[in-house]
């Protein structure tokens, strides 16, 4: 279930008062655009630390600490607490991901069998999405084999940099600004919900909303420009169909832009990914309970302009289609070991025949 994704790890399954646990992940790349390659490389992409404790009787205490590409980046990507009433009433507070979608919540490295995280779940969503807030959450009683869940939460909200940026085109990753930690920039709260219906047999069906206004309108009490929201409306699904585990989401975002700058940045954006994985081989070894193989498929698309030009009256493209095959070794549930063969191509507003991307991903992820 998505709403307990943070909670659903391998180091708390034992855990006592207090816990330590954490995941790594590291790769190799060999890509070809437009039959150029800069060559064979290997990273070490991210190395996560969980701490957990059990505060007391109905709280709890959970923070996740990353460092990306070694030292490169480092971030606190969780630090809240939850303090239960009951199952269907639990405030929540601190450094916490909004849940826009599934992903943004279940997004650890070890639970996929793809190495790159879905461009939706990254460029429309803007995974992984860290703000201060604070709300309730809650699990509502089972009829007939469903339940239902809700999250609702008060956060920061994104930044200026949504639109100034340095991508030529809005950019709602952009507006993670390194000050959304400790202040608003416009006093304007953004709102997260999320409601979903989870059943043994169908899986999870979840709708959410997030919005609020991202620019600087105004300062020291000074009005400097009017007020400009930001609105994100995503679907996600996952189920299981005779072994073969399908997941998906999709996301609508529109983007309150200055008029003269519509055309040139974009206010509506789009995307989707959809991915299904099947195990097909449970090979016998020694020392291990259940290894798996799997074999995976993910396709994807996002369009960062749907709008057309006022003079021609043609689409503006500025829109990523991607497929991506997978093969992966589980030794243990936790750890995977994956191949992936990626191909993508990208279209420039104009329309131009497009840029083309191929190649291999080898890594693996595993938590500890």
């Amino acid at each position: 279930m998505v709403q307990g994704g943070i909670y659903q790890r391998p180091f708390l399954v034992t855990a006592g008062r207090t816990a330590v646990g954490g995941y790594a992940e590291g790769n190799a790349n060999y890509f070809r655009t437009d039959g150029v390659s800069e060559g064979f490389s290997m990273e070490l992409r991210r190395f996560n630390i969980f701490l957990f404790s059990s505060v007391g009787r109905r709280l709890r205490f959970i923070s996740e600490l990353e460092f990306e590409h070694g030292t490169e980046e480092i971030a606190l990507e969780t630090a809240l607490v939850d303090f239960t009433v009951n199952p269907s009433l639990i405030f929540r507070g601190g450094i916490l991901l909004p849940p826009v979608g599934a992903f943004n919540v279940s997004h650890d490295s070890p639970r996929y069998d793809f190495v790159e995280r879905p461009l939706v779940s990254t460029q429309v969503i803007p995974s992984t999405l860290s703000e201060v807030g604070f709300g309730a959450h809650g699990r509502l009683a089972p009829a007939r084999g469903v339940s239902l869940s809700y999250d609702a939460y008060l956060t920061n909200g994104l930044g200026d940099g949504v639109i100034l940026n340095g991508t030529g085109r809005t950019d709602i990753p952009s507006g993670k600004s390194e000050s959304r930690f400790e202040e608003d920039n416009n006093g304007s709260p953004a709102f997260t919900g999320r409601m979903a219906a989870q059943s043994r047999r169908f899986g999870e069906l979840g709708v959410s909303f997030y919005g609020g206004v991202y620019n600087t309108y105004r300062i020291e009490g000074v009005t400097v420009d009017e007020k400009r929201g930001l609105s994100i409306f995503a679907v996600d699904f996952n189920t299981d169909v005779y072994g073969l585990e399908v997941r998906g989401e999709a996301a609508w975002a529109h983007i309150d832009v200055p008029t003269p700058l519509v055309e040139v940045l974009g206010e509506r954006q789009w995307g989707v990914h959809l991915d299904a994985v099947l195990p097909v081989w449970h090979p016998r070894i020694r020392g291990l309970l259940s290894p798996v193989v799997s074999l995976g498929l993910r396709l994807e698309r996002v369009d960062f302009n749907r709008g057309t030009f006022s003079s021609t009256g043609e689409k503006i493209f500025d829109e990523t289609n991607a497929l991506t095959a997978s093969a992966s070794f589980r030794p243990v549930a936790g750890t995977v070991f994956r191949v992936n063969y990626r191909r993508e191509s990208f279209r420039d507003p104009p329309g131009n025949p497009a840029s083309r991307t191929g190649g291999f991903q080898f890594g693996f992820a595993t938590y500890f």
